[in-house]
């Protein structure tokens, strides 16, 4: 499959309120897409374009209109006005059917070029979620096991 890659605008704030859905898609089925404006999944996205946001999205080539996944990367701690003292959660989401085409791998390779600055992003998400491995090759390692799942923290 053929697909571009560019950088999240401030104008993206849906298509990240899709990505968080998508990324809430299992084998076991789709939830109620109304979960994403619980306050857990809707930090990622709720008033995107503030100071320090910064991802990508990627695009079918022969339709632009059709985001294929989408990765990004916010303070979302209460203290988000001192950046200094945050650490950047990595939200990242493929569209279940489009996984495993290396997609994911590519906005995560894009994701990191980008911010060499960063010296700790981390991330949350199920023990058994396939991605886990695809974070273990970025550098990503588990720092936190609980039954909600790992949090992982990848220092550069």
């Amino acid at each position: 499959m053929d697909y571009v890659i560019r950088p999240l605008t401030d104008a993206d704030e849906p298509i990240l309120w899709e990505m968080l859905y998508q990324a809430l898609q299992t084998s076991e089925g789709a939830p109620h897409r109304d979960i994403v404006r619980q306050p857990q999944f809707a930090r990622h996205a709720e008033g995107w374009g503030r100071a320090g946001d910064t991802g990508f999205v990627a695009y079918d080539a022969k339709q632009k209109d059709k985001p294929l996944g989408a990765v990004w990367l916010r303070v979302t701690t209460s203290d988000q006005h001192d950046e200094t003292k945050a650490t950047p959660e990595l939200a990242f989401a493929v569209k279940s059917g489009l996984r495993r085409r290396g997609i994911g791998a590519a906005l995560l390779t894009q994701l990191v070029k980008a911010t060499p600055q960063q010296s700790t992003i981390s991330i949350s998400a199920p023990e058994n979620n396939p991605a886990v491995r695809l974070y273990e090759r970025f550098g990503f390692k588990i720092v936190r096991q609980s039954e909600r799942g790992v949090t992982m923290r990848r220092e550069a």
